[in-house]
């Protein structure tokens, strides 16, 4: 299985990732995009920072793809998060799967995102309107 993992501090480019799942042999990509909305907790979200410890980080998304290698026949996998200040609207994280058949490919990238945001060490940060600021409990 191939792989790309990333903790980016620029914009992700969707363009930069794409190419590298495309496979002639896999009938399904499954793509997430998780982007900052502009509420949370029924106020008004101004902006996020996301922090991150990257060398625990990547090797925990790392271990989580392995995990998933082992439950889905998955042919290439790209987990990329941003980290640093983000905007209402940006991109924070992107997950893509490639995979043979598309059920595989949707289930196994359900399970990333949701293992990533309860086991891998990334925090935001979120900045309100009223002034407030909330910072996100995380592993």
């Amino acid at each position: 299985m191939e792989r790309k993992v990333a903790l980016l501090e620029q914009a992700i480019q969707l363009d930069a990732f794409y190419p590298f799942l495309q496979d002639d042999v896999a009938g399904g990509i499954c793509l997430f995009i998780g982007t900052i909305r502009n509420k949370n907790q029924n106020k008004e979200v101004l902006s996020l920072d996301m922090e991150a410890y990257p060398p625990m980080a990547v090797k925990q998304i790392n271990l989580l793809i392995d995990q998933a290698g082992e439950k889905w026949p998955i042919q290439k996998v790209v987990m990329v998060h941003r980290t640093g200040p983000l905007q209402i609207g940006d991109i924070a994280v992107l997950i893509g799967v490639t995979c043979i058949h598309r059920a595989e490919a949707f289930q196994a990238c359900q399970w990333l995102i949701d293992r990533l945001k309860e086991e891998v060490p990334i925090w935001k940060n979120e900045f309100y309107e009223d002034g407030s600021s909330w910072l996100v409990p995380h592993p």
